[in-house]
């Protein structure tokens, strides 16, 4: 993707949150000269922030996501049980666009419709060597009761509707009818080795600087001075 196209949407992204009355924490504005300052070691350590990708594949519009991680634990707390072991981001989901099919191997996550349009996640449960298990129902609990969809069904969110997805589902998902703000609410997370996709892609993308970046990306951080 270009810089540039990412600028835009970072802008148009930041004015969907808060045309549902979502304000981002203040980092979030912060310039890439603020990034690299001491005291936003933690947020660049956690991954927190703007993310936006297209998978490596050059088709926003169609295969996309766009994200903001509001919070993040650490992952080595995991193995005490103790101390900020959650995360939370808020996303856009456009109208048609793809989050391709993917499952987590540590993440559980609820996965909310904060309004829009209406989400569509298809559903695949796991089989016993982790990959898409293409004939078992899948059970998934939808606001506190379990629903049971055959093996790609199709579980339809409304604006205030939420899923529970367990590590090992497997999921794709769009906005249909409208573009959709989603909320999640998961695990501690690591998108660098917590992603599983069906298709031989990239989690994040690849930015040809054609001008200088408005915000930083988390998948800047790595290249930070």
């Amino acid at each position: 993707m270009q810089r540039s196209q990412i600028n835009e949407i970072l802008e148009s992204g930041d004015a969907f949150f808060r045309s549902f009355g979502y304000v981002l924490p203040p980092f979030a504005y912060w310039s890439p000269d603020q990034m690299r300052a001491p005291e936003a070691s933690m947020i660049v350590e956690r991954g927190m922030g703007w993310d936006i990708t297209d998978y490596g594949q050059g088709k926003f519009d169609e295969l996309g996501l766009f994200l903001f991680t509001v919070r993040n634990g650490d992952p080595a707390d995991l193995g005490s049980g103790r101390g900020m072991l959650y995360a939370e981001k808020i996303m856009i989901s456009r109208k048609d666009q793809l989050s391709p099919m993917h499952r987590h191997i540590v993440k559980a996550e609820d996965i909310i419709n904060r309004g829009g349009g209406t989400l569509v996640l298809e559903l695949f449960t796991s089989a016993e060597d982790g990959s898409i298990d293409r004939e078992g129902d899948v059970s998934v609990p939808v606001d506190g009761r379990m629903r049971t969809l055959p093996a790609g069904g199709r579980l339809k969110l409304d604006p205030g509707e939420s899923v529970t997805l367990m590590p090992g589902i497997w999921h794709a998902f769009w906005g249909e009818g409208d573009d959709v703000l989603i909320g999640e609410v998961s695990t501690v997370n690591d998108d660098r080795t917590d992603n599983v996709f069906e298709m031989p892609i990239p989690r994040f993308t690849t930015v040809e600087e054609d001008e200088p970046p408005v915000r930083l990306l988390v998948s800047d951080y790595e290249n930070l001075d």
